[in-house]
């Protein structure tokens, strides 16, 4: 199946997340089973036997599918047949899924022989979003624009200003820390839009407290029958809700929930230089007409680590992007948002638009109203 049209059944759809949410399992009344707490993919899913993949949280696991799809250009149905319909059979070893066993163990044996187990190939390493690797140069493709793909690890630049430095100066285009250290509490109110307005518009709504407390909600007035998607972070534990996805409700565990905690972190950027470390400023980048400047940070090591890359205007100091990327055993697991259409709330600088970008969707929100330092019942940031 052609990349494109993946891409336009997932927004068509209106999926809100994981598409893959429910592989190995028989049916959706299955699916909708709760994930007990320490569930390994081994256990909670059916004929999952891979090595590295059966040790994996329900919902790492779930990312990996993701990434191993995205990774070839395909979808669901390309491995488990009657993927996108009640007839779904999630379990069956279709030759694809046969093979696809063989890759995931063969990228494991290669990184652990070749690396000392240091991740260096992955999928996308090979198939660049193909079903088949390509092994010959197009010549068509030699002379033409160059490529663009990004290192997900950047080299430090020693020509560029220290990351301590660049992380003021975007503080400083927010209002200052003094006014940063202030804000304790927002909730935004505004729409979510389909990707090129497919799959209709949302109420979308973000309610915020210090330090690190998130939760989002998406709710389709026009279609009630999707119910509403939330995602929820309550300093310690998350959870995501999402009706139309095959897990339904679940705690968040692994990468997912360290990606919820740094989103909800992040929402109070005064803390910004003690939430991440081993900042680093690498070489500016274009993106479109614009210059910035590029900063990547980490935290946690090994399987658990969360690498988190900031692209700042150069001539503003604000934030335009941040790409944050979890581990799998096939590949980083991207998560991108952009942010634009900065505007001043009681002194401190807000985007409102937002451009969501992960494995499996897109979409845009756009603010219609912001709110600072109101009280917000801590029943918001629990189980939905």
């Amino acid at each position: 199946m052609k990349v494109w049209s993946k891409r336009l059944m997932l927004t068509a759809a209106g999926i809100a997340a994981g598409w893959m949410m429910g592989f190995g399992l028989s049916n959706r009344a299955a699916a909708q089973a709760p994930v007990p707490p320490g569930a390994k993919a081994g256990t909670y899913f059916k004929n999952v036997t891979t090595s590295t993949l059966k040790e994996l949280t329900p919902d790492d696991f779930l990312s990996a599918m993701g990434v191993m799809a995205d990774s070839l250009g395909l979808d669901c149905a390309d491995c488990h047949p009657g993927a996108g319909t009640d007839k779904v059979d999630w379990v069956f070893d279709t030759p694809p899924k046969k093979t696809a066993r063989k890759m995931v163990e063969m990228v494991a044996t290669i990184n652990k022989t070749n690396f000392n187990g240091i991740q260096m190939v992955t999928c996308y390493t090979c198939h660049h979003a193909r079903d088949r690797p390509s092994t010959t140069i197009s010549l068509d493709a030699l002379y033409s624009t160059p490529n663009m793909e990004r290192d997900d690890l950047i080299t430090a630049d020693p020509m560029q200003p220290p990351a301590a430095q660049v992380l003021d100066k975007y503080i400083a285009a927010l209002g200052g820390q003094q006014k940063l250290n202030g804000l304790t509490s927002y909730i935004l109110n505004g729409e979510s839009i389909g990707y090129e307005g497919l799959g209709g518009n949302g109420t979308f709504t973000v309610y915020a407290k210090a330090p690190d407390n998130k939760t989002t909600t998406i709710f389709f007035k026009e279609h009630p029958d999707r119910g509403t998607s939330a995602w929820t972070f309550n300093g310690k534990v998350g959870w995501m809700s999402v009706p139309r996805g095959l897990l339904g409700e679940y705690e968040l565990s692994g990468g997912n929930l360290d990606g919820a905690r740094l989103e909800a972190q992040l929402g109070f950027p005064g803390q910004i230089k003690t939430i991440i470390t081993n900042w680093r400023t690498g070489t500016p980048e274009s993106i479109g007409d614009k210059d910035y400047l590029v900063v990547q940070g980490s935290r946690g090591a090994g399987v658990n680590q969360t690498l988190v890359t900031l692209y700042f205007d150069s001539k503003t100091n604000l934030l335009f992007r941040m790409l944050r990327y979890t581990a799998s055993p096939v590949g980083r697991v991207p998560t991108q948002i952009d942010y634009a259409d900065y505007r001043d709330v009681n002194g401190i600088k807000f985007p409102y638009d937002y451009q969501f970008l992960w494995l499996d969707g897109r979409f845009n929100a756009k603010l219609k109203n912001v709110q600072v330092n109101v009280a917000i019942d801590a029943a918001k940031f629990g189980k939905p």
